[in-house]
């Protein structure tokens, strides 16, 4: 039985203005998959990523053409909520950007602003299970009530994750998440997306060729704004039917 789509992309074109940046994008995301989006600087992966759950909206002059539906549904329909869009759609960016407040409140914050607790102790469970899911809650148990910003870069990107996990998404995007890390937390960060897959939809976009070959199920290879190549990762990275795709991750250019 093949696995459900969860995020249907049909002939996407996108527009900053009077500049196009996606050309007749069609992508079909699987449910519990990872999926990894590569190609060189400027392509179109991150303007894809974002579009999914609309956080494009926020630049003046941005627009899409083509569908994208999240279980069958177009959210680009004028009577789709925005803000439940990106609670279902969560993003995880490049670097963390924690609140200037404590881990504890900076997990809860979502939480509470969505009202998804009654009681306190159902806000502290969700803090530790979150924290938890994101392979933090032994780091920091301790200390959950100190800043946020007194944690190491990988950990405040672990903390990140568990924000996003807190409001119960169930598609994570994640924009080049372990770029800006070293390479224990980089390995951190990608266990943690392996073991998150038994939950969650993940699509990343990546610059690394090993990590997207590590950790995802399927992969597409952007070019100039189009998708060239989208294809089980084993296939990309060991048979490409496409002669760019193959000079790519050799590394002929890019």
């Amino acid at each position: 039985m093949a696995d459900p789509v969860k995020l249907n992309v049909q002939h996407a074109n996108f527009y900053y203005g009077n500049n196009q940046a996606l050309y007749d994008v069609s992508m079909k995301v699987r449910s519990q998959f990872v999926t990894a989006l590569i190609g060189p600087s400027g392509c179109g992966k991150s303007t894809f990523l974002r579009s999914l759950n609309r956080m494009n909206d926020l630049i003046p002059g941005a627009r899409l053409e083509g569908r994208v539906e999240l279980d069958g549904e177009n959210v680009y329909n004028d009577q789709m909520d925005v803000i439940h869009l990106r609670r279902r759609v969560g993003m995880i960016f490049q670097r963390s950007n924690p609140f200037p407040m404590s881990i504890y409140d900076n997990v809860a914050y979502g939480v509470r602003v969505n009202g998804l607790a009654k009681k306190r102790y159902q806000l502290d469970e969700i803090v530790e299970k979150t924290l938890t899911a994101s392979a933090l809650w032994d780091e920091v148990k301790d200390r959950l009530h100190r800043s946020a910003m007194s944690l190491s870069g990988g950990q405040q990107q672990r903390l990140c994750i568990a924000r996003a996990l807190a409001v119960e998404p169930e598609v994570l995007l994640m924009d080049e998440p372990a770029s800006a890390l070293d390479p224990i937390s980089t390995a951190k960060i990608e266990e943690l997306i392996y073991n998150l897959k038994r939950d969650y939809t993940i699509i990343v976009v990546t610059h690394n060729m090993q990590q997207a070959a590590r950790i995802s199920d399927e992969t597409g290879f952007f070019l100039s704004g189009r998708l060239v190549e989208f294809n089980e990762t084993k296939r990309i990275f060991t048979a490409p039917a496409n002669r760019e795709t193959e000079d790519y991750i050799t590394g002929r250019f890019g």
